[in-house]
């Protein structure tokens, strides 16, 4: 990496890291209810962490898309907030290492954030990289949520432990598939961990997907994370749901054929869609807004 590259990173500690994992959830892309920022905001909360390094944000991000905030005190403007990505460690319940890479998804120059962060991760010796994501599914909130797997061809044997789909899908990217790949041309293990989120509550907070992905990134990376309190306010937001679901028969219905179709296929194949199932996600979700009669 050349030395104008390199500037684009700035160090702020020096630690000594024993094979960390590094855990990637950058803000931006898909992340339905909010089930990828909730886990990594739970493991920053419960897990004591330092910040190692900063990048450059006024050559990776829009700030007209990504406005600082500006603390004002009585008239007076005092300072500016400005959006930061961070690189971040600290350690799990075992004593593992672990980095995270937080903060903004970047607007611009992504070949080079690659560069930068793939360099930071052989600088530590990381062992595996795990992104989280999360996205909306013909699935119901009355089942389990399922975590499936992408990882670039050099990590497929990875894919098994969480489980993936069947099929081919094109979809507009963000910086998780970039770094699959960027990663792979480096010879380092990443997988990119997506909980499933039922469509008709992919707009509002749904801490099972949350959890499902804290659980997942310990089972594939071997780690000790603690899950708990957002297990106890998944209980709340499925009771919520549940109320809501039971007024109305028409939405119960819905309910009962996504149960039936998640329990046929068990979330295996891309085409197990219900007919019309897009439709009944969109109605659902209006009432859940408020919006039906």
């Amino acid at each position: 990496m050349d030395d104008e590259i390199y500037d684009r990173i700035i160090y702020l500690a020096d630690p000594e890291l024993s094979e960390p994992v590094l855990v990637v959830s950058l803000e931006g892309w898909i992340d339905a209810g909010l089930g990828a920022s909730t886990a990594i905001s739970t493991m920053l909360n419960t897990i004591s962490t330092e910040v190692l390094a900063t990048f450059d944000t006024e050559y990776f991000i829009d700030q007209r898309a990504r406005r600082p905030l500006a603390r004002i005190v009585d008239g007076i403007t005092t300072e500016l907030t400005w959006p930061e990505i961070q690189l971040r460690y600290g350690r799990d319940g075992d004593g593992a290492d672990i980095l995270f890479l937080v903060g903004p998804e970047p607007d611009f120059h992504w070949s080079d954030f690659i560069d930068v962060v793939t360099d930071a991760a052989g600088r530590f010796d990381v062992r595996l990289v795990v992104g989280l994501g999360a996205f909306p599914a013909p699935t119901p909130h009355t089942r389990p949520v399922r975590v499936i797997a992408t990882a670039p061809e050099a990590s497929a044997h990875l894919l098994p432990i969480i489980g993936t789909v069947t099929g081919e899908l094109e979809v507009p990217a963000g910086i998780s598939a970039a770094l699959e790949l960027g990663f792979a041309e480096v010879d380092m293990e990443i997988v990119t961990l997506w909980a499933r989120v039922p469509h008709y509550v992919a707009a509002m907070p749904y801490p099972q997907a949350s959890a499902a992905l804290i659980d997942g990134l310990a089972r594939i990376a071997g780690l000790t994370l603690d899950a708990s309190h957002l297990r106890a306010s998944a209980d709340e937001a499925r009771q919520r749901v549940d109320d809501l679901v039971t007024n109305n028969p028409e939405h119960t219905s819905m309910v009962e054929q996504l149960e039936e179709a998640a329990d046929e296929t068990e979330g295996t194949s891309l085409g197990e869609d219900l007919p019309s199932g897009d439709e009944l996600a969109a109605e659902l979700e209006r009432f859940l807004r408020g919006e039906s009669n």
